[in-house]
């Protein structure tokens, strides 16, 4: 395929069903040999791109694609880890321009869930799946949605379990109903259906309290009278909102690209210290606010060499996932600032640990839940947010590698009783020559 990282995801499917002949591929780790298997040899350019990129590919065990037969949609499983069990993460459905981005988002959320598993101390490897949302209105048809999800799921169950899913950017509750209609590898399905439903609270919380543990470790006291800016003010942002107010913050300033959502999240807090200004998709300025604490909720990417410079809060800390562009040179970049960046992985956890275990029952304010909330559990996330950041500063490190340096550590712990089952699983599927399932 010629240029294959340049082409767009309908290209790309389109020439998988057209000169292929496929509505599957695959792109697997061999840890042997280091190299990176695919499954046609028109697809070596993505062998050699991922065993050329030191930036995003990092051994990942397996990566999974399928055209749907239906919707004609690229739907992809990237599976990072799963030493301690297998791959759990969030489905993105969004917009990518070129498969490289399609390849980099996917690769980076992966190994984010299993650096967020670990540190979290659930018994789950690190993945991520997400659906190419195509440059056209068909996202907003509800027939459609439910088509497309219910294809998902039966990507997802095609992969023997390697890959578990859950909610993430783009993808909705009910989506999630559809996505478990045909498969059983699904977490945060609708309460109706026995799951645990919407974890946005639960994420938005959980920043809260790494806020906390960031502030106590700079001797900055609590949450009460701090100025806060926001980027962002969907599910999470907008729970988070009103756990900051409930701390007794002074003020808030939150951009949205959404008139819609910026009025909604108004009228949700009347008459609080709140402000919500309405800008650009493109418009990162509220990076730049006067403020203690400056919380990215949107995207990936926000720290870079264009916004960092820009930076006046004393800490940077918020539920986007991989918000440095460059791990190591933006990480960089803010120590010399003199800004404390809590790593996301390290502060959104709550998500995956509302949802993660529901197999295992439902309690009222289940305590396997609260104690990731609390201070006494050395696990918590106050405490592992002031142990990053004692690290950092003991061994004059970046924050973001005292953190990937402990969760790095404990995602080699293998699990208890499986092992390292989700890569007997990913072998399984190439002997078993999985590429051919769906032609």
């Amino acid at each position: 395929m010629h240029d294959l990282l340049g082409l767009s995801p309908d290209a790309f499917a389109e020439q998988l069903v057209t000169t292929l002949g496929a509505r599957r591929a695959f792109a697997v780790h061999d840890p042997a040999s280091g190299r990176v298997t695919v499954s046609h040899p028109a697809l070596a350019p993505l062998a050699r791109f991922l065993e050329g990129d030191r930036r995003d590919f990092h051994e990942h065990e397996g990566l999974f694609f399928e055209v749907g037969q239906d919707t004609g949609t690229l739907m992809g499983a990237f599976v990072h880890c799963t030493r301690r069990g297998n791959a759990q993460g969030g489905l993105r459905y969004w917009p990518y321009p070129t498969v490289e981005s399609f390849l980099r988002d996917g690769l980076r959320l992966a190994q984010g869930m299993t650096r967020k598993n670990a540190l979290a101390g659930i018994w789950w490897g690190g993945g991520k799946g997400l659906i190419a949302r195509a440059p056209d209105e068909r996202w907003r048809d509800p027939d459609f949605r439910r088509r497309l999800y219910r294809e998902y799921g039966r990507f997802t169950t095609s992969l023997r379990g390697c890959y578990v899913t859950a909610e993430d950017a783009g993808t909705r509750a009910e989506d999630m109903r559809s996505v478990f209609e045909t498969t059983r590898f699904t977490t945060c399905i609708p309460p109706a259906l026995g799951g645990s439903g919407n974890p946005s609270p639960a994420t938005a919380l959980g920043v809260v309290r790494a806020m906390e543990g960031a502030l106590d470790h700079l001797g900055l006291g609590s949450l009460a009278g701090k100025s806060v800016a926001m980027q962002g003010t969907g599910n999470v942002a907008a729970a988070m909102i009103g756990d900051l107010l409930a701390a007794g913050v002074g003020s808030i300033v939150a951009s949205e690209i959404s008139e819609e959502q910026a009025a909604s999240v108004r009228a949700r807090y009347p008459g609080a210290p709140l402000e919500v200004v309405v800008v650009a998709p493109s418009d990162h300025s509220i990076l730049a606010r006067a403020c203690d604490i400056v919380a990215p909720n949107a995207l990936g990417g926000v720290l870079n060499p264009q916004t960092i410079p820009q930076i006046r809060a004393r800490i940077v800390c918020g539920a986007a996932n991989n918000q440095l562009l460059d791990e190591t040179r933006d990480a960089q970049a803010l120590r010399e600032r003199g800004v404390v960046y809590v790593p996301d992985f390290l502060c959104n956890r709550m998500g995956i640990v509302h949802c993660a275990n529901e197999q295992y029952g439902q309690l009222p304010e289940d305590p396997a839940i609260q104690r990731h909330l609390g201070r006494t559990w050395e696990n918590a996330v106050y405490n592992v947010t002031r142990q990053a950041l004692e690290l950092a500063d003991g061994e004059g490190i970046t924050t973001a590698a005292a953190a990937n340096r402990l969760a790095d550590s404990l995602a080699l712990h293998e699990h208890p009783i499986w092992g390292h089952r989700g890569r007997t699983i990913i072998d399984s599927l190439v002997r078993d020559d999985w590429r051919a399932g769906a032609s």
